[in-house]
Order: C-alpha cells, then sequence, then structure tokens
C-alpha cells in the first residue's frame, strides 16, 4: 500500500509542474456588488458570456462583502448578468481593458412577496469551497425528523450507533455547531443533535482536514453545522408538524420565525418531540474452553424532548456585525432494559446458569448555551476581524432501579436503586483576524482559550431484608477540569492557477481529573504541542469543458481522551460487564497526507494515509480473577496505518433528474501490544452511497438515499455487510406555502450488523440491531411576507465554468 500511495502522490505532483507550462494568458477582474447605499450584496448571481463564443460562460456567486472574483482570457470582451432575487437585472459589456480593475455593480431593489419559489441561482447537493465540503440540507432535510437524522442520510457521513461521526478515516470527527466545538461525548451530542429540527439548518461544513484555524483536536475531520438566522426582509417562518412509526413510533411539532427590519433580525426555533425506540444486543462470549455466555438484551427509549433556539443580529454600521445566539433543550428520556444471560458447556450444551436482569431508569438532559459573536469588516477586499464568546451548561440527571431473578440455579432475587447526577460549564474565547494584504495574498491569526468543568457522582444501593446497603462496586465521585490555550497564524497565496496556504498551531493543554470515591486519586496532563498544516491547490487540467483541480494536504492533529476515558471509577453494566476508564491513558497524535480532486466546485475523488502513534481504543480485558467477567476499558496500543481513498461522481440534471454516487475504501494496520502480547491487525471495508432526485412535475419531488458497508469495523470489532435505503416524496399545496412530505426509512430494514471479536484472551460474537426501519409523514406551511429571499433549487447544478 505504501509504493502504490507514494506513486499516486508522485504522479499528481507531476501532472501539476506539467499543466503549469501549458496554461495560456490571464486577467483577474473583480466584481463588487452592492445597493444604493454602498452595502454588498451577498449571493447575487454573476454570468460572464463571451460575445465571440456565447457558448463560453462563466459563473460565480458574490461573497458577504459582495464581491465575486474572475480570471479571464485576455483580448476579448465579455457580457455580464447579474440577478439576485428581490433586485432588478444588471446587464454590462466588459471590455479587456477592463480586467485589471474594480468594477462596481449597483442594483436596484424589487420587492415582491411570498407567492411561489422561482428558480434563480442553483446550488448543488454537494460542492468542494478550498479546503471544505459544502453541504445543501434542504433535500434531505423535508424526509428528516432531526439533525442527527439528516447526518444519517448525509452522502458520505457514517454514524455509528453510539452516536459517532466517521469521515474519511475511523477516528470519529468532531462536532461544531455554529463554528463552536461541542466539548460532549459521542452520546451528549447524539442527544442534543436529536433534539434539533433538521430545517433549523442552514447548511453543513465538512472539513475533513481541517487548517490551522481551527482546533487540533479533530483527527476525524470536523462536522459544523450552520443554524439557519434571519436572513430574509420582513417577517416570515413556517410551521411544521409530522410523525413516523417503526415497532415505536414518534410525533413532533415546530415553529420557525423569521424578521429582518432595517439592519436588524431576529430568528426563533421551536420544537417538541415525543420519540420512542428500542436496542437489541445479542452477545455469545467464550471465557474458557468449556463455557460460553449467551446475552440478550432489549432495551426501550422514550423520551419528550423541547427545543428552542433564537437569535439576534445587528448591523451597527457599514462595518460592524453583532449576533447573539442562543440554545436551550430538555429531553426527559426513561429506559427499560431487559436482559437474559445464560452460560451453558459447551462440549454437552448443559444449561448451567441461567439468569434476568431488568433495569428501569429516568434521565433528564437540559442543555444551555449562550453565543455572542463581533465581526469588524475592514475593508472591501474581505478583510475581517471576527471575536465569539460563547458558554454552555449541561445538566444530566437521573435514576436506576435493578433487579436480578435467578432462574438456575434458583435462589433468591437480589435488588437495588441508585441516582446519579453530573454537570459540565464550558466556556471558550475565540478572536480571528483575516486580513487582505494584497489581492492574492491573506493573512490568517487568532487565539482560542477554552475552559471546562464537569461533575459527576454517583450513589447505588443494593437491597437487603428492607434495608438500603451501599454498593461500593458502582458509587463513585469524579471531578475533572480542563483548560486549552491555542494559538495560529496562517497564509495563503494565490500565484498564477496555484494556492498555496500554509499555517502552525500551537496548543496548551491543562487536564486534571480527581476521583474522590472509591478511592482518592488524581490525575494531571500538562503539555504543549506545535500542528503544521499545508494546502496545495492547483487548475490541473480541462475535460469536455469541465475544470479539474487538485489539492494536496498535510496536516497534523492530536485526539485527547475525553474525561470519561480517563475516570478510573468502575461502571457496572451488569454481573458479567463493567466498564472503568484509564487514568494513565495518553493523547494520540496523527499525520494526515492527503490528494484530492474537484471537478467544477464539485468533490471528485481522494486519497490519503493517517499514521496515528499511542493509539487509544475501546478493549476488552477478561477478568483473571472472575473468567466470566470482562470489563471494557481505553488502552493504548500502539500505532496504526490507515489508507483510504473516495470517489464521489454525479451527473447534472436530466429531464429534471440527477444523482450523486460515491464509494469509500479503508485500509487499516495496527501494530502493537494488547494483553502484554504483540498485536497485528488489519482489515478493509467499503463503504458505497447515494442520492438520486427526480423532479416529477413542478410540485412533486422523489428522492432515494441509501448506503452500504461491506466488511465494516468499529474499533477491533469486525462487523457484517450492513445498508440502508430512504425513499421520500414530497408534494406542494396552496401556492407552494404547504408542502407535505411521505418519508420511509430504512425500508427493507438491513441497517443492523453482526460483529466478532478476537482479540487477545476475548472471544465474542453477537448482533446489534435498532428501531430503523420507519414510515412517517410531515407538513409544512411557510407564511409572511419577503422582500428579499435567495430561492434556491436544490435538486440543480449549476452550469460548468468555462475559461
Amino acid at each position: 500500500m505504501t509504493l502504490v500511495l507514494r506513486a499516486i502522490f508522485h504522479w499528481v505532483l507531476l501532472i501539476i509542474t506539467t499543466q503549469s507550462i501549458l496554461l495560456a494568458q490571464s486577467g483577474s477582474l473583480r466584481l463588487h456588488v452592492e445597493e444604493a447605499d454602498k452595502r454588498g450584496v451577498f449571493g447575487a448571481t454573476l454570468q460572464l458570456t463571451d460575445r465571440a463564443d456565447t457558448t463560453r460562460k462563466l459563473y460565480a456567486i458574490s461573497d458577504t462583502a459582495g464581491n465575486a472574483f474572475f480570471r479571464l482570457a485576455t483580448n476579448r470582451t465579455y457580457r455580464l448578468l447579474v440577478t439576485s432575487v428581490g433586485y432588478k437585472p444588471v446587464r454590462k459589456e466588459i471590455a479587456s481593458q477592463q480586467m485589471q480593475n474594480v468594477l462596481t455593480v449597483v442594483m436596484t431593489p424589487d420587492n415582491v412577496q411570498l407567492q411561489s419559489v422561482y428558480v434563480t441561482a442553483a446550488k448543488p447537493l454537494v460542492r468542494q469551497e478550498d479546503d471544505k465540503t459544502i453541504v445543501d440540507p434542504e433535500p434531505i432535510a423535508a424526509t428528516s425528523t432531526s439533525a442527527y437524522e439528516l447526518l444519517e442520510k448525509t452522502p458520505g457521513l457514517f454514524l455509528d450507533p453510539d452516536g459517532n461521526v466517521y469521515l474519511s478515516s475511523t477516528t470519529p470527527a468532531t462536532i461544531y455547531i455554529n463554528g463552536r466545538e461541542q466539548k460532549m461525548s459521542a452520546s451528549d451530542i447524539a442527544s442534543i443533535l436529536k433534539s434539533l429540527p433538521p430545517n433549523s439548518i442552514a447548511r453543513m461544513e465538512i472539513l475533513r482536514t481541517p487548517s490551522a484555524r481551527y482546533d487540533a483536536s479533530s483527527s476525524g475531520g470536523i462536522v459544523n453545522i450552520i443554524l439557519k438566522k434571519g436572513v430574509s426582509l420582513g417577517l416570515t417562518g413556517s410551521v411544521n408538524a409530522g410523525f413516523n412509526q417503526g415497532r415505536f413510533g414518534n410525533q413532533y411539532v415546530g415553529l420557525n420565525l423569521n424578521n429582518t427590519q432595517g439592519r436588524r433580525s431576529s430568528y426563533l426555533n421551536l420544537n417538541y418531540t415525543h420519540r420512542n425506540s428500542y436496542e437489541q444486543i445479542q452477545t455469545n462470549r467464550t471465557f474458557s474452553p468449556d463455557s460460553i455466555l449467551r446475552q440478550d438484551a432489549y432495551t426501550t427509549f422514550p423520551a419528550h424532548v423541547f427545543y428552542a433556539g433564537y437569535g439576534l443580529g445587528f448591523e451597527t454600521s457599514r462595518k460592524w456585525d453583532l449576533n447573539l445566539d442562543g440554545r436551550f433543550s430538555w429531553n426527559e428520556s426513561a429506559s427499560s432494559a431487559s436482559n437474559s444471560n445464560q452460560i451453558s458447556q459447551v462440549s454437552t450444551g448443559r444449561l448451567v446458569s441461567d439468569n434476568l436482569n431488568q433495569i428501569d431508569g429516568t434521565n433528564r438532559l437540559v442543555s444551555i448555551t449562550q453565543g455572542a459573536t463581533a465581526k469588524y469588516k475592514l475593508d472591501t477586499l474581505g478583510s475581517e476581524w471576527i471575536t465569539d464568546l460563547s458558554y454552555t451548561f449541561m445538566g444530566n440527571r437521573g435514576t436506576q432501579d435493578f433487579s436480578t431473578q435467578y432462574i438456575q440455579p434458583e435462589r433468591n432475587r437480589t435488588a437495588g436503586d441508585g441516582n446519579f447526577d453530573s454537570q459540565r460549564h464550558l466556556v471558550a474565547i475565540q478572536t480571528d483576524l483575516k486580513y487582505k494584504l494584497t489581492k492574492t495574498i491573506t493573512f490568517e491569526t487568532g487565539a482560542k482559550l477554552t475552559w471546562q468543568q464537569f461533575n459527576s457522582r454517583q450513589d447505588y444501593f443494593n437491597q437487603r431484608t428492607n434495608q438500603r446497603i451501599i454498593d461500593v462496586g458502582r458509587t463513585n465521585s469524579f471531578e475533572y477540569r480542563e483548560n486549552i490555550n491555542s494559538a495560529y497564524a496562517q497564509m495563503s497565496k494565490t500565484f498564477g492557477p496555484f494556492l498555496l496556504k500554509g499555517g502552525l498551531r500551537l496548543e496548551n493543554t491543562n487536564m486534571n481529573g480527581h476521583q474522590r470515591i472509591p478511592t482518592d486519586t488524581t490525575f494531571k496532563i500538562n503539555r504543549t504541542d506545535l500542528f503544521p498544516y499545508v494546502f496545495l491547490s492547483r487548475k490541473v487540467a480541462k475535460i469536455a469543458g469541465y475544470e479539474l483541480r487538485s489539492y494536496l494536504v498535510y496536516r497534523r492533529s492530536i485526539t485527547r481522551p475525553a474525561y470519561d476515558y480517563l475516570n478510573p471509577a468502575a461502571r457496572y453494566v451488569d454481573q458479567y460487564l463493567y466498564e472503568r476508564g484509564n487514568p494513565a491513558l495518553r493523547p494520540q497524535f496523527t499525520e494526515n497526507y492527503e490528494v484530492n480532486i474537484s471537478m467544477e466546485d464539485r468533490p471528485l475523488f481522494a486519497i490519503g494515509r493517517n499514521n496515528t502513534r499511542d493509539i487509544f481504543t475501546n478493549v476488552v480485558y477478561q477478568d483473571p480473577a472472575r473468567p466470566s467477567v470482562a470489563y471494557r476499558t481505553y488502552d493504548n496500543l500502539g500505532i496504526n496505518r490507515e489508507t483510504y481513498f473516495r470517489i464521489l461522481a454525479g451527473i447534472p440534471p436530466i429531464n429534471r433528474y440527477f444523482f450523486v454516487v460515491g464509494a469509500q475504501y479503508n485500509y487499516n494496520e495496527y501494530s502493537g501490544m494488547y494483553e502484554n502480547k504483540p498485536l497485528n491487525f488489519e482489515r478493509g471495508s467499503w463503504s458505497f452511497f447515494t442520492y438520486h432526485s427526480l423532479k416529477i412535475d413542478n410540485r412533486s419531488t422523489l428522492t432515494v438515499n441509501g448506503f452500504i458497508r461491506t466488511r465494516g469495523q468499529l474499533q477491533f470489532y469486525e462487523l457484517s455487510n450492513f445498508g440502508g435505503m430512504n425513499i421520500g416524496l414530497n408534494r406542494k399545496f396552496m401556492k407552494d406555502k404547504l408542502m407535505i412530505t411521505l418519508a420511509a426509512n430504512d425500508l427493507f430494514f438491513t441497517n443492523y450488523y453482526q460483529f466478532v471479536l478476537q482479540q487477545g484472551s476475548v472471544s465474542a460474537d453477537g448482533l446489534r440491531r435498532n428501531d430503523t426501519r420507519r414510515v412517517g409523514l410531515t407538513l409544512r406551511y411557510n407564511f409572511g411576507v419577503r422582500k428579499k429571499e435567495e430561492r434556491t433549487n436544490p435538486f440543480t447544478i449549476e452550469p460548468p465554468v468555462q475559461n
């Protein structure tokens, strides 16, 4: 694999070098689109048509400052057409002598009422923007009930049953909301995403190789969820309601309001969901040459979820923007688990032990986030200074009642109860400066400080003859503090067909954990690390009128163990399994090399390598004193080399139909120590995904999306083939104000897997299944008057840009 990777890298570099000689002469042109009051117009569509050859067209969309950039062939004349909903079209001719100047286009408002939605600017489902992929969630949101479900349906993203999101590698991605990292466990983030309504999301940014501007703790990449804000003039909104039914049913209702008047904007999102689902895990574990433990656990999760999001925006002048935004989530849930445990003798099949565990619990999760952002526009070239301050609180409180009924050999039933309480406070302050030194040179620098305090306490009791006795094996108390200070600087320069960006990030990490119960232990981590980043992009070739651009990326990143990975307190699962953290766990470091190619700003192909040292992962060890008992923990196992490639393709609309299809291959090589013995583990897995859209008529659209994973891998668990297909049909009524969507998720009930674990002394296999097959109906009604609205058709691909 190493020789193949080197050959491809050399091949791409050869193409880059060769193509630079063949470039024709060209000139740069910057167009500034503004209103009469000099304010830039964001999202305007610009089209340049070569008068000598009208089939040659170029397209661009103005940025937040109203700027758009073109690279044009010299000695030519072009016709310019500028359109934006809410403005009258502007038409001009541009001569070749204007190509080194800044051309200003003034647009005149053309107010319209919200009636039908018209196509004036096309947006692709997936597009590439420098080092990040932009996903338009609108077509997927119509058939989803939450942000979590929307991520599950996004082509190229994969979620495991624990809520981890995977991009290119087998290391989970880091989740951001509005550019802020969510420092939570996977289960806590999953709870937040399940409470977030899908139609509150404006776009998703996928950064597989984030630059030095972002935290280095993102080895698996970043998924940044950008929420909608009040961007339309006037009062607008929507109400939505729906349900879906699997083995259990979900119901939800929501309200979205947007209001912009002058330089003030605001939005409010309210959503209530009642949901229920189940999980079934069957496990067979051999713990001695002639003994096997068979477990069958079935758990239901009913919940009531309330979500509220709000935002206020102020444009105090032509240069200052101030925004306040907040989110509140209340999740009142319960769980009921029934776990059958049987121990049998393999040689004879004789049943040695049979018992039944019952665990009933309640849980209340409260999440509050408040943020404030100030942006200062330094000039019209795009220079800006952004400062962001945020505070997040999460409180998790619950109870448990558990009992064990012994069927064989028969003996008295045992029972107990417990309660737990955890609180997390997170404060983050970040400032970023982007300065355009020239038209081709951009300098970026910034600093960030995060502080986190986490407190956890669990009290458990056993019931004995009407007395509650403390269960020392489950009771624990844990405190954790984390402070990370960072600063970065990076610069990008455009020269000819090349774009070069390089940066360096410094991070100072301070982690302090203190377990008070059952034993008094303390661990501390204090370290300072440097993380370089290099990004090179250039035009490679043009095939059939489509421009190909290649990207070379190198970055270094860190994965820090989370608080629950470090907590040494034992956490009881059942009498045969418990969990505990590892306070000696070291952070892992990853070096990533990637080559990728895009076509007309749409990702096409990528190949890369992740080299990770001190890799830590979830492992299962067998208790040497009690062979029937195992415990899960985390450990540093050695090094991992992961090679991957990804391909994504699609077609423009043909008779109102288009599709996106892709594949990804991951090959992992582990080398290290496991249970003080040499570990060598290799596995390759394939992932295939697709998205289809058929516009039946002007009001009806059919969508189909799905995925297949073959020879999947989850830590050291080897998974069977699994996948899922989702289908949705939506139709508009009442002058396109009402949309009704019928959706079916996991239509063939194939989104479950069998697993095998063969590591060290642990030999296990089993099955994991969830309530994934569901059929549902959603209604959404839009209301209000919009004077300026970006009306787009997400099922349309932009025409190719030509030089």
